[in-house]
């Protein structure tokens, strides 16, 4: 199966902080994750885990059930996936600290993303979240800790207290607390390994490195979602790493999620370059190196933050970065598997051409998203900021005073309506899909990010046109 990949571990990144799918809709896309060349899957559940005791106040309204983090499983296991957990233990903390129960347990009281390491209930707090996702995925022979983005150590009061101290540095407290959290796996789950992502690690001296016992205790994940890596640089960091005495590392890839905090449409030659590049940097690194590679699908960019490509818009550049790793390249004959895989009858690399074909799970949803993304917005401006009608006769000065010539009326109406007619039409379309896929609280969301604002200008246009045709009660007409 794995062809010439370098890459041995191949495995999909679910992020669950933002629009995670029905359990139903991974028993679709299993087997298409399996068929493209993925082997395993990363699962960050973040607020969709069903925590219990102490921890219950972390669930999401429409978190997964215990029986439904077994199916998944189950899935994952008929389609030959394995499955590696990811609990966030250090940075990327919103979801546990935005909770006033938990706030004191924030590194700086104000901002709710990173974990105070100084207190033993931070360690304990995180521990107990690690042994409930454990203890729903027992065997499993990786588990990742998260601790990428650890923005703000340091300046905690207490921080600052403890870095007056000699020899105590930003490094140490950081490599404290990452060896804190491995530790305790290790201990606890002795044939699990913890993963962790890189980038705080990146700028720590090979002797610092070296000197603690992090090396020994997990993996790192070297992230980069970039379409032009710099490969030398990525080669001279491995080897740091592997003189620091990491055993094995992974790589870390985007699909989608990563070219803009609310892009709505997957960028694919971006991500297909990203893929190509991250094969030359395995090319270049002794082959006992990188343990394998991790495709991030990112959904948000923090806990707050708006919604980027829903996962069903990111499947064809999942499909096209997966086979790309798996042939090594991405020649004719690769392009025209993906179009086989997905029912696409000429896959546009670089664009965006289509809207109405696929037959894969959610090839519907990335029909009416590319419809919205490209055509809503800019034909409802072609109407109120281009159409000579509009912006001769009905212009904001003219809205605000209910002001037309009756005969505008005749011009401007008819387009309008017919515009909002298809939007809704259109709009409906999309909300019946995204429900078979997604929680009532993703529909809502997206639709009111991306769909209503539009319709809402036509409707305000509809309704000054209405109220402006209406016989006036004073005799002066003019503006």
């Amino acid at each position: 199966m794995s062809g010439s990949s370098p890459f041995k571990m191949r495995l999909v990144h679910l992020d669950l902080k933002g629009a995670p799918p029905k359990v139903c809709y991974l028993s679709e896309i299993f087997p298409l994750f399996r068929a493209l060349g993925a082997n395993g899957i990363l699962i960050e559940y973040e607020d969709m885990f069903p925590y219990e005791g102490h921890l219950r106040l972390l669930r999401a309204k429409h978190a997964y059930s215990p029986s439904e983090i077994k199916e998944i499983l189950h899935l994952a296991t008929l389609n030959e996936l394995e499955v590696i957990p990811l609990v966030q233990t250090f940075g990327h903390m919103e979801f546990v600290l935005k909770h006033e129960a938990l706030a004191h347990l924030r590194e700086v009281a104000r901002f709710p993303n990173t974990l105070n390491p100084h207190k033993e209930e931070s360690l304990a707090l995180v521990t107990a979240m690690i042994d409930q996702v454990m203890e729903l995925h027992p065997g499993a022979r990786w588990f990742h800790v998260g601790c990428d983005e650890v923005y703000y150590l340091g300046e905690g009061e207490t921080s600052r207290q403890w870095l007056q101290q000699e020899p105590n540095s930003k490094a140490k407290l950081c490599l404290s607390h990452m060896e804190a959290v491995a530790s305790h796996m290790r201990a606890r789950y002795p044939t699990t390994t913890p993963l962790m992502w890189d980038d705080m690690l990146r700028d720590i001296p090979e002797d610092q490195l070296s000197g603690s016992r992090v090396p020994q205790l997990v993996e790192p994940v070297l992230w980069d979602y970039g379409a032009d890596l710099d490969l030398h640089g990525k080669a001279l960091l491995v080897e740091k790493y592997r003189k620091s005495g990491f055993s094995w590392l992974w790589a870390a890839s985007a699909f989608k999620g990563a070219t803009g905090v609310n892009q709505s449409l997957t960028p694919i030659e971006h991500h297909l370059r990203n893929h190509l590049q991250w094969l030359q940097v395995a090319g270049s690194v002794p082959a006992d190196t990188l343990r394998g590679i991790i495709l991030t699908g990112w959904q948000r960019y923090d806990h707050f933050s708006v919604l980027c490509e829903l996962l069903p818009v990111g499947i064809p550049s999942l499909a096209v970065c997966l086979q790309a790793l798996l042939h090594g390249d991405f020649a004719e004959n690769v392009k025209a598997r993906v179009e086989n895989f997905l029912g696409i009858s000429s896959l546009e690399e670089m664009s965006f051409r289509s809207e109405g074909a696929g037959s894969f799970p959610g090839s519907d949803i990335l029909a009416l998203v590319t419809q919205v993304s490209l055509h809503l917005c800019s034909s409802v401006d072609a109407l109120l900021e281009r159409d000579r009608y509009v912006t001769g006769w009905f212009s904001p000065y003219h809205r605000r005073r209910k002001l037309i010539h009756p005969v505008m009326i005749e011009h401007i109406q008819p387009q309008a309506l017919s515009l909002l007619a298809r939007w809704n039409a259109l709009a409906g379309e999309l909300e019946a899909a995204l429900q078979r896929i997604f929680y009532p609280d993703t529909v809502e969301e997206w639709l009111e990010e991306n769909v209503h604002p539009s319709l809402q200008r036509l409707q305000a246009l509809l309704q000054d046109l209405g109220e402006a045709a209406s016989p006036r009660q004073d005799s002066g007409q003019d503006p």
